[in-house]
């Protein structure tokens, strides 16, 4: 029985100086032997199933598609990698009235490990409102009414300092589901 999983890659721009081509993304998942590689959007998603009966930990496949794009992009892109049925779980798991929101105002972060609640206990929740933060199983959940680029509760969130040693990469809500609908099929 084949998985179905989802990479994320962090910190690609569509037109800065850490491109990845999404041809040569999926070019690479299949050179590792993962098979029906599609990309979504130019900014680092990308879906695969593994082999036949082959359903590696996420961490060992992250370490494989991390030195994969190292060796043929030169560059450190780390990645967060999650089968189907976490993805699942997240968007299932939603603190947030999800269907009443606009995608663009809420938001995921997929952490490739576990997050202390104390890397975020200095964090005012009063002070941020109307935007609010909800921490799930390797996610944060961020509610953003106008829009991550306007928010300053974004800003404190995304300070690396936070989450050392851990990868992080966000998504809007219309990307996070539309990632785990097409590793269901």
């Amino acid at each position: 029985m084949t998985t179905s999983y989802a990479v994320l890659l962090r910190g690609i721009d569509v037109s800065g100086s850490t491109q990845v081509p999404m041809a040569g993304l999926r070019e690479t998942l299949g050179g590792l032997g993962l098979e029906a590689v599609r990309t979504r959007l130019r900014s680092g998603n990308a879906v695969f199933r593994t082999p036949g009966d082959d359903r590696p930990a996420d961490d060992a496949l992250r370490a494989r598609i991390e030195a994969a794009l190292r060796e043929r992009f030169g560059s450190g892109t780390g990645c967060v990698v999650r089968d189907a049925a976490y993805l699942e779980a997240v968007v299932a798991g939603c603190p947030f009235d999800a269907h009443a929101l606009k995608g663009r105002q809420l938001h995921v972060t997929y952490f490739s490990a576990p997050v202390d609640p104390a890397r975020l206990a200095d964090l005012d929740p009063g002070a941020y409102l109307p935007e609010e933060f909800r921490l799930g199983d390797r996610a944060l959940y961020l509610l953003a009414p106008d829009g991550v680029g306007r928010s300053k509760l974004a800003a404190a969130l995304g300070r690396p300092a936070r989450y050392p040693g851990v990868v992080a990469t966000s998504r809007n809500w219309n990307t996070a589901v539309r990632l785990m609908e097409l590793t269901r099929g």
